[in-house]
């Protein structure tokens, strides 16, 4: 295993690979019901293999994942980790539901110390709800009393935003969505670059897209690592590109198999910044532009679309859209749709044709028309 540091905590150094606790192994396909010993044996195996960041949050199966890592670091474990979960931003309206939301997950997680705190899930609309409710102040006060030891933030916008939130306090770190196919996916390479620049080091979340970068990969993706002198898997591929960047402290894998544990322990041995050769990062490149051509519309979730006055999540929709033309998983992309985009009432079915969006795009997209498209492909 390697160990990186983050440029303003020096003295804390981080595995490459960090523990996602998001995707944990469950039973009957019912996410808040983790099968224990299974993803115990998980977490357990990647510490003894070197990994030393474990992270949860508040929301992540169902609430359960925080009490369930909470009793996975018993027997030693927890003092063998640095600790990282989320303030859920969304459920505060004042500074005292940062102390309670904080102290209740402290309770969950066994634990008297956070390592790492975030603010998670960060747009413009929650950056806001932390300046009018001093949740900085809060988060400032649990540093001082030794509840917190290092803060920062994760984020979902577009790079404008996140250089906003970046400006807006001293933090210890970021998180940021990265991988190969979102370089410049909302604060991207250039979201990476302008926080190192400013001394604050990055965590690197779905460097796999969430699994898509690592299975079901269509022939002509598999036909282009097949050139490679190198035998390596399309999660090798991935996870190397993602640490070749010496700007990411670390990347955060949510493995829920012990076969993924074991592959990801052997690919981070040789996560050096910078190993990749030309020719290595052609084939990586080249599987980009075929990835890229069966992109369903050219959005590259800007938001400047946003707000929609009908309340359209329109760079969502068309994220989903996309990610089921690119890997053609599209029981994945439905699945998506159905829950998190149309199910919650911002799906392209609620679009009242006003035009409003029309003129603010970039890329010049004729979005009403093409929220009729992906709302078909996808409801």
């Amino acid at each position: 295993m390697k160990y990186r540091t983050f440029p303003r905590i020096p003295g804390a150094e981080v595995s490459v690979l960090g523990f996602g606790c998001m995707r944990l192994p469950v039973v009957g396909g019912d996410m808040k019901h983790i099968d224990e010993e299974a993803a115990r044996a998980l977490v357990r195996r990647a510490i003894d293999g070197g990994v030393n960041y474990v992270d949860t949050a508040y929301g992540y199966h169902g609430g359960q994942s925080e009490p369930f890592v909470g009793r996975a670091l018993r027997d030693g474990y927890r003092e063998r980790v640095h600790l990282a979960t989320k303030l859920p931003i969304w459920l505060v309206g004042g500074e005292g539901d940062v102390e309670r939301l904080l102290d209740e997950q402290l309770r969950k997680l066994d634990t008297g110390t956070i390592d790492f705190y975030l603010v998670h899930a960060l747009n413009a609309e929650r950056w806001e709800t932390v300046v009018r409710h001093h949740v900085l102040r809060a988060l400032e006060r649990a540093q001082k009393d030794g509840r917190i030891r290092h803060l920062g933030f994760s984020m979902h916008d577009s790079l404008d935003v996140f250089k906003t939130i970046i400006d807006g306090h001293a933090w210890d770190f970021c998180q940021i969505q990265y991988n190969f196919l979102d370089e410049g996916y909302q604060a991207g390479t250039r979201g990476l670059r302008y926080a190192a620049e400013r001394g604050i080091g990055t965590i690197a979340m779905e460097p796999l897209r969430g699994g898509t970068l690592a299975v079901a990969q269509p022939a002509d993706v598999l036909a282009v690592w097949a050139r490679s002198p190198e035998p390596r898997t399309p999660a090798e591929w991935a996870l190397r590109w993602v640490w070749n960047h010496p700007e990411v402290v670390t990347l955060l894998s949510g493995m829920n198999t012990m076969e993924q544990v074991e592959e990801n322990l052997a690919v981070s041995d040789s996560a050096a910044a910078g190993a990749m050769g030309p020719g290595e990062l052609e084939l990586v490149e080249a599987v980009r532009r075929i990835y890229a051509a069966r992109v369903k519309v050219p959005c590259t979730t800007c938001g400047y679309c946003a707000p929609c006055p009908s309340g359209v999540a329109i760079p969502d929709v068309f994220s989903s859209w996309n990610t089921g033309g690119m890997f053609g998983n599209w029981a994945t992309a439905k699945g998506v749709y159905d829950m998190f985009i149309a199910g919650a009432g911002h799906g392209g079915d609620r679009c009242e044709a006003c035009g409003a969006c029309e003129p603010k795009c970039p890329q010049q997209i004729p979005i009403k028309e093409k929220l009729r498209e992906a709302h078909a492909a996808l409801s």
